[in-house]
């Protein structure tokens, strides 16, 4: 098993737990706060990523851990994939969005890294 005691030890986590707090921030401001369904699916896909990534920790083998990355990754596409709508309907800003996407790029290689090493080990 790899060798974090704590899933909050994992930076992957922890960067999508950053990214998380700035989405519940951005979405709380002015037209983004009033579009629920958008708002609510961002959300939720942000904090799937920290959640995929804690509950694989806490799985008991290797192979189940590097699912969970797997499922992480997922959501990172997801978010990314509504920051397009977020920046096409101008609720976030040039700059907010390639801050977020950077920042979700690097999760996802983050965990496709830890995933490869967890199914070699």
């Amino acid at each position: 098993m790899a060798k974090f005691s704590k899933f909050e030890e994992i930076q992957a986590w922890q960067k999508a737990h950053e990214i998380t707090l700035k989405i519940y921030r951005l979405t709380s401001n002015n037209e983004f706060s009033r579009d629920f369904g958008l708002k609510d699916q961002i959300r939720r896909a942000s904090v799937s990523i920290m959640a995929n990534i804690a509950e694989g920790h806490g799985r008991k083998s290797n192979s189940e851990f590097a699912n969970f990355l797997n499922l992480a990754r997922g959501s990172v596409a997801e978010v990314q994939s509504h920051l397009y709508v977020a920046r096409g309907l101008k609720y976030i800003s040039q700059t907010d969005f390639e801050e977020l996407y950077g920042l979700l790029t690097e999760v996802s290689r983050m965990t496709l890294s830890l995933a490869q090493y967890l199914r070699k080990s």
